[in-house]
């Protein structure tokens, strides 16, 4: 084979491997999405934070560079500056809402009906468990091999739609244990359906802010604390409603 041929041929075995990768990587988070929701109670801890890892070494083997993972220490004090902006908005609105006679039922949620638990949660649970392995998984492996593929516009539409479906088995049941969610939709079948749906469009939307973040401070420090203080700030509120609420 001539030389120009050999040229001409590298970049489209280069694509192939891309494409290979965003396929095995996709495949990766969904068995590991069943596993973690309906197999046993240790799957459900430590299933994530492994597959993560796997993902992470997986992809670091085929070629991606640490800037492309979002973990480049180039990036880290421009991601920090963005996390604290991010941090600050969250903590502002979750206290408001946690105020307000009109969003305070949403609080709610039965899992964190103490404070002791909901500090677990919030400082443990959340950041080891769900925060951390999830922004590495998608705005750190995910978004880097989609971005090889298609670019900016590939990495916000199919990596948000992905990270909404993600969703979809831990809002089983999101109804039935939130009583906000429970006035607001009903506790049927219906409102079940409705809550998955609605669970899965904010996880969505919530993934093009995270992959904004990620994009515009380079850093996976930026979408990991916006994403912990959603989560972590929102578990501390529900305790303190639940608290406040029973007193």
């Amino acid at each position: 084979m001539r030389q120009t041929d050999l040229e001409e041929a590298a970049p489209a075995r280069g694509k192939l491997h891309a494409y290979i990768d965003v396929a095995v990587v996709i495949v990766v988070l969904a068995g590991t999405n069943l596993i973690a929701h309906f197999t046993t109670a240790w799957a459900s801890i430590v299933t994530v934070p492994i597959a993560a890892i796997v993902l992470l070494v997986m992809v670091r083997r085929r070629g991606l560079g640490w800037a492309e993972l979002g973990l480049s220490p180039r990036h880290w004090r421009r991601g920090s500056l963005y996390a604290l902006a991010a941090v600050g908005i969250v903590l502002t609105a979750v206290a408001i809402g946690a105020l307000l006679p009109v969003t305070r039922p949403f609080f709610l949620a039965d899992r964190y009906a103490t404070i002791s638990g909901a500090l677990i949660a919030s400082m443990i649970v959340i950041p080891l468990q769900t925060v951390i392995p999830e922004e590495l998984a998608f705005r750190g492996v995910l978004h880097g091999t989609l971005d090889r593929v298609y670019g900016a516009r590939g990495v916000f539409a199919t990596g948000s739609l992905l990270f909404g479906l993600w969703h979809i088995a831990s809002s089983f049941g999101l109804t039935t244990s939130n009583r906000g969610l429970t006035g607001f939709l009903g506790g049927g079948l219906a409102g079940q359906i409705v809550g998955i749906l609605l669970a899965v469009a904010a996880t969505a939307a919530a993934g093009v802010v995270f992959t904004w973040l990620r994009r515009r401070s380079g850093s996976l420090l930026a979408p990991i604390a916006l994403h912990w203080s959603v989560n972590g700030a929102g578990a501390l509120a529900a305790a303190l409603v639940w608290h406040t609420t029973l007193a």
